[in-house]
């Protein structure tokens, strides 16, 4: 039964219809004709009529009352995020997976339980484990009754606890294999047929610096991406497919340098993961004649596409960057915002002076004509800055890595002066960058992989600014692993709802979408000596994300039948 406007001549009447089936079809029956719709909203009638039938219908009259605010909630809880990434917690099988690596395991809470509790805070607020157990408290997160604090630092260490010996056959070497390697195996396992087009993988490090010891042998001092050569810290690698879902991430010691980590990732790759020949996509601190060497290897099989140091390797800053070959447009200047980066490329080859090495080096040189005129404008700015600042006295200008480098030592008189020739051969580098690979596909296709790196990249600072692993208050290597671990859990829960998300055509900024995600509620009220639970509006994406994840929330208010 419904009510509808039904339209009669000029005017429009408000009728009450009943759906009733009669010789198997659907036909609808006028119950009542209340008036015409015009006069019946004139004199306030609908308003009347509805009060009147909301007298009959609890719901309703307790949802109206809340609305007025004449009832005051009695509990609020908030269930967005508990819904959305509880349910792709499932679908991912990362839960499955957990509970069967556990099956054998006798502990005395469900470490499940407490993995997920870490992973949602750290989508959400992150932090110490040690806040999470507060935070929980305002969140509908079923399972977490008897979770206590011990209980996570448990939880972290059993997925930082190395593995038996006779399961560590395929460690990198700078770290035992762990239980959240198995774990890694088993969820790339499970959606196999996802991956079945594996051919290209893109491989980047961070490091993540601790304020404490940084455990037994985890923590030590090394180069440093936060700028903080003065504390420990620990590096963190992470290897995603073509379409940026995480496959796995290593975490090892500080002092472990890009260079040394390319071949270990990809001989777990190929080892533990049973993926066939692969191109892996990787920054120019991973490249190295040695690595280079490695991967050509038969045994490994491997393509490469590896970013070159331009300014450090000689080879590419005399040879490579003095090719007068012309570039191939790839994409022209843009004209809106929208339109991909200019991009020109050119291929140039040398061959080998020695007579053992059969092999030519083949080097894609990239060339952004908007980026060029960019860095030309900043340097114009820092010659210019450096002029002025020459006239006050220059001994705090040396110390400047930005003035150095065109900076000359006094020919005549005692004061350091500007260096055209260096000025000149900063030049040769606007809007350049260089590519080494042995890949045998056309340049532009090389450069637009290696473009995709920057995906990569921008994941990574997800990880550290969304994700911040910090404070790290624990002081095992084992609840480190652990801790670390779970931020890439809780990347691979958001790269699979922006992911879905996509497929819709849908796009939400991830600080944005989580305030959305945050904001719905469930308020428990008491009226008449009853309790309703009344979930409030939905705003912003948060419908979107509900559709995406396969979540259904229910009606708007329902009894809640309390026990006793």
């Amino acid at each position: 039964m419904f009510v509808r406007a039904k339209k009669s001549g000029a005017y429009q009447y408000l009728q009450i219809v009943e759906n009733q089936r009669i010789d198997g079809h659907v036909r609808q029956q006028v119950v009542a004709t209340l008036g015409r719709l015009d006069i019946l909203q004139a004199t306030g009638k609908i308003d009347a009529i509805l009060f009147s039938c909301a007298r009959f219908a609890q719901k309703v009259s307790v949802l109206d009352a809340y609305k007025r605010r004449v009832l005051p909630p009695a509990e609020t809880i908030k269930i967005g995020p508990p819904k959305v990434f509880g349910r792709l917690w499932e679908q991912t099988k990362i839960k499955a997976v957990i509970k069967e690596l556990l099956k054998d395991r006798r502990y005395d809470f469900d470490v499940e339980r407490a993995i997920f509790l870490t992973v949602l805070h750290r989508l959400m607020v992150s932090g110490s484990d040690r806040d999470a157990k507060q935070w929980c408290r305002g969140y509908a997160i079923e399972g977490l009754e008897d979770i206590q604090l011990h209980h996570i630092y448990r939880a972290m260490a059993w997925l930082g606890e190395p593995l038996p010996a006779n399961s560590q056959f395929g460690c990198s070497g700078f770290a035992a294999r762990c239980t959240k390697d198995l774990i890694e195996e088993a969820l790339f396992a499970r959606r196999r047929n996802l991956f079945s087009g594996l051919d290209l993988v893109f491989f980047d490090t961070t490091s993540v610096y601790f304020e404490g010891q940084g455990g037994e042998t985890i923590g030590k001092r090394g180069s440093s991406k936060d700028h903080r050569p003065d504390l420990k810290q620990m590096v963190v690698a992470v290897v995603l497919d073509s379409s940026g879902h995480p496959i796995c991430c290593e975490l090892w010691p500080g002092n472990t340098t890009d260079v040394k980590t390319l071949v270990p990732i990809v001989d777990r790759l190929k080892g533990k993961f049973g993926i066939g020949r692969i191109c892996i996509v990787a920054d120019r601190g991973m490249i190295s004649k040695q690595n280079i060497t490695e991967l050509q290897k038969s045994v490994r099989d491997v393509r490469f596409i590896l970013g070159a140091r331009m300014r450090l390797v000689k080879e590419v800053r005399e040879s490579v960057l003095s090719d007068t070959k012309a570039y191939e447009l790839v994409y022209g200047p843009r004209q809106t915002s929208k339109d991909a980066c200019p991009l020109e490329v050119k291929e140039v080859k040398l061959v080998p002076i020695r007579v053992e090495a059969v092999e030519s080096r083949r080097y894609i040189v990239c060339r952004n004509q908007e980026q060029a005129r960019k860095d030309c404008a900043e340097r114009e700015a820092i010659v210019e800055s450096l002029q002025e600042r020459l006239k006050r006295g220059d001994k705090t200008l040396v110390g400047n890595k930005g003035y150095r480098k065109y900076l000359a030592r006094p020919k005549t008189g005692r004061h350091f002066e500007i260096d055209q020739d260096k000025v000149n051969q900063q030049a040769r580098y606007d809007g350049i960058w260089v590519l080494q690979t042995d890949m045998d596909i056309p340049a532009k296709e090389v450069a637009l992989r290696y473009k995709e790196l920057w995906m990569v990249e921008a994941i990574f600072r997800d990880i550290k600014s969304i994700l911040v692993n910090r404070p790290v208050f624990h002081k095992c290597d084992e609840t480190i692993r652990g801790h670390v671990f779970c931020s890439f859990l809780a990347l691979i829960l958001i790269k699979e709802l922006q992911w879905r998300m996509d497929q819709r055509g849908w796009t939400s900024e991830w600080g944005r979408l989580k305030d959305d995600l945050d904001s719905l509620e469930e308020i428990t009220v008491r009226a008449a000596g009853k309790a309703f639970v009344i979930r409030n509006e939905t705003r912003g994406n948060v419908s979107r994300a509900i559709q995406a994840a396969g979540v259904a929330l229910g009606s708007v208010i329902r009894p809640l039948h309390e026990p006793g």
